[in-house]
């Protein structure tokens, strides 16, 4: 069975959107070492609607030997959209039909790599209380955003993780996985 992974970049006071804002001065090699490893094990990707329209917006025409554009260009995107219509612009991308949760535990029996859910906030969330995301990567920045969305929100569910990995950088990231507990 494939494995459905996350990865979001988090700020000290728990912000997950737009981390172009505030993490630009923390991004070191090592963490560059670490998203390229987690790439290479993707062959799909799940997206939301907002995350899609951003994305399609600038890696497209990003510089194509930045790292990121040459794997999220090409790799195979579905889309959790009920706005969207097809056929989507950005080549390999697909709209979901049907519910996201049905969609995904489908898509967990094909073959294949890792199945990745990039950014897309509002996926992961509903994703990992549905017991559906096997791996949850935070890596904190070592600075406050002050504003902007959380993963977590007042009224969630209690949800118990295992920590099953966590390091350090060079300049004070913490990169910290945390899987599903089964109890």
């Amino acid at each position: 069975m494939r494995k459905v992974t996350s990865g979001l970049f988090h700020s000290l006071d728990g912000v997950v959107s737009d981390p172009f804002l505030w993490q630009f001065d923390s991004f070191d090699n090592e963490l560059g070492k670490a998203m390229t490893g987690m790439m290479e094990r993707v062959d799909t990707v799940v997206l939301g609607r907002v995350s899609y329209q951003e994305w399609a917006g600038y890696w497209p025409t990003a510089p194509q030997d930045q790292d990121f554009a040459g794997f999220i260009n090409p790799v195979e995107k579905w889309v959790a959209s009920r706005t969207l219509t097809e056929p989507l612009e950005w080549q390999n991308s697909h709209l979901i039909e049907g519910p996201l949760e049905e969609f995904v535990a489908a898509l967990k029996q094909r073959d294949g790599g890792e199945i990745a859910v990039n950014g897309s906030i509002s996926v992961v969330r509903q994703l990992l209380f549905a017991g559906l995301l096997d791996e949850l990567t935070l890596i904190t920045h070592p600075v406050v955003a002050g504003s902007g969305r959380h993963l977590f929100e007042p009224n969630d569910p209690t949800t118990r993780l295992s920590l099953e990995d966590q390091y350090k950088t060079a300049k004070g990231n913490v990169v910290s996985t945390y899987t599903l507990r089964d109890d």
